[in-house]
């Protein structure tokens, strides 16, 4: 195990949010021991006593779960270097030490070429691991010339392209309800199942993301990794373990059966928005337009949906529907497995029965299957819902990730192949869009999204 992290990037929202909260998470269950290292890159002109207090008040403000001494241990421990990540001569310090160390890149997409640049010129320990966060590249040819990039500092076992929603007990739950249960997996295919619905709508607005989010939009931010990833679990055929290659392997496998999207076909089955100005949860929302830091010449989209087809005998006939929008008016993180209705009802049951549909909940982690029953009066149907609470997690999503960077568990990680991949998926999207052949709609912060339109 790897007792050395180095996180570039580090005063930015991820450190704050996510990776030191995940620290004193791993701090607390001893999964930390007394010999492991901490270093914080950036380019702020802080000084190390500067940064240890930031740290501690991002521990306390996102990391509350942890107890007090473990947030404390690890900002009382850190140690801050101030940084430009391109430079081999400033990276060298960073990742100099006794043993391999694990570098953490918390920066844009952008960054990413020439920070792995300096990596390899500044010369990684042997046996170091590199972390990178998603959209990884920021088109095909990108992250094709990037995994290219990597291969010549590390071997690809040690490239760690990770995605917190493969963390996330719900979505872990999503394949192992249906590999664990006798009565999930025999219906499991297009004969039973019609639609399976990926979604990721949030009330959030822009948040003071601009920085990023601008440059990305809802279909790299959301589309092309998290629920593409989601997509992978929800239609994979059963692996023979979960391990690094039988998972991953079935993870591609699907990617490649996705029906490659014509002109024609994007524009009928995506869509995409952003919102205008409007209220949301009681409080007033700009329009994206006018959100600081935007450019509204890039047209940047908020909402996105695309509908997927796959070519395999499992799914011919059922379609995937991924869908994200942000400031929408209430919080919709989940996916809906649609049944296909009963073929037939004997006489007396009434005139249809309503098809069931299982749904895990992402946020907040749940699972629901709604079936219909006999209703109050006689020969009356009525819905009824089933309704399980998966046991809390033991660490967080990024608790779990840090955790399998520091093991060298691959499993939850990203290959290179399957990265590229799952930019060929979208490309005729982003194509498509950039030519404008599908309308940038609009719709008010704290509705629904779009109005669905007529495609001719």
């Amino acid at each position: 195990m790897i007792n050395r992290l180095a996180v570039f990037g580090a005063t930015g929202d991820l450190n704050a949010r996510y990776l030191l909260p995940a620290l004193a998470a791993l701090r607390a269950d001893g999964r930390l021991g007394d010999r492991f290292e901490l270093t914080c890159v950036d380019r702020a002109g802080w000084s190390e006593e500067e940064f240890r207090r930031w740290a501690a008040e991002q521990l306390d403000l996102h990391g509350a779960a942890a107890p007090a001494e473990a947030r404390k241990s690890v900002a009382e421990s850190v140690r801050y270097l101030r940084a430009d990540a391109t430079s081999a001569a400033d990276v060298g310090p960073a990742v100099a030490g006794d043993g391999p160390v694990a570098v953490y890149l918390a920066l844009p997409p952008a960054v990413f070429p020439g920070t792995v640049t300096a990596l390899r010129d500044a010369g990684l320990p042997g046996g170091s691991r590199i972390v990178l966060e998603k959209p990884f590249g920021e088109d095909l040819a990108s992250a094709v010339a990037l995994n290219r990039l990597l291969s010549e500092v590390v071997p690809e076992q040690a490239v760690f392209r990770v995605d917190h929603f493969l963390a996330m007990t719900t979505v872990q739950n999503v394949l192992g309800s249906r590999l664990a249960n006798r009565v999930l997996e025999p219906i499991w295919n297009s004969a039973h199942i019609a639609e399976v619905e990926i979604v990721w709508d949030e009330s959030l607005a822009l948040e003071g993301r601009a920085g990023y989010y601008d440059g990305a939009g809802a279909l790299k931010d959301m589309v092309q990794n998290h629920l593409l990833q989601v997509l992978c679990l929800v239609a994979m055929e059963p692996p023979l373990s979960l391990g690094e290659r039988d998972l991953r392997d079935r993870k591609i496998d699907v990617l490649r059966s996705v029906r490659p999207l014509t002109d024609d076909d994007v524009a009928r089955r995506t869509r995409r928005a952003r919102y205008l100005a409007g209220r949301v949860a009681g409080r007033d929302v700009p329009a994206y337009a006018e959100e600081e830091g935007v450019d509204p010449g890039r047209r940047t989209e908020t909402f996105a949906e695309v509908t997927l087809e796959l070519e395999s005998w499992r799914w011919s006939g059922t379609t995937f529907r991924l869908r994200t929008g942000k400031a929408l008016g209430r919080d919709r993180k989940e996916v809906a497995v649609r049944f296909r209705q009963v073929p037939y009802l004997p006489h007396g049951l009434g005139a249809e029965a309503a098809p069931n549909v299982l749904r895990f909940g992402l946020e907040p982690e749940s699972m629901t299957l709604a079936l219909t029953g006999i209703g109050a009066g006689a020969g009356t149907l009525a819905p009824l819902t089933l309704t399980a609470q998966p046991p809390p997690p033991g660490l967080p999503a990024y608790g779990r990730l840090l955790l399998d960077v520091l093991r060298g568990d691959a499993a939850l990680s990203i290959r290179g192949d399957e990265a590229e991949e799952a930019w060929r998926v979208l490309e005729p999207v982003i194509s498509a869009w950039s030519r404008d052949l599908v309308p940038l709609d609009d719709y008010p912060a704290g509705s629904h999204g779009p109005a669905m339109r007529e495609v001719g």
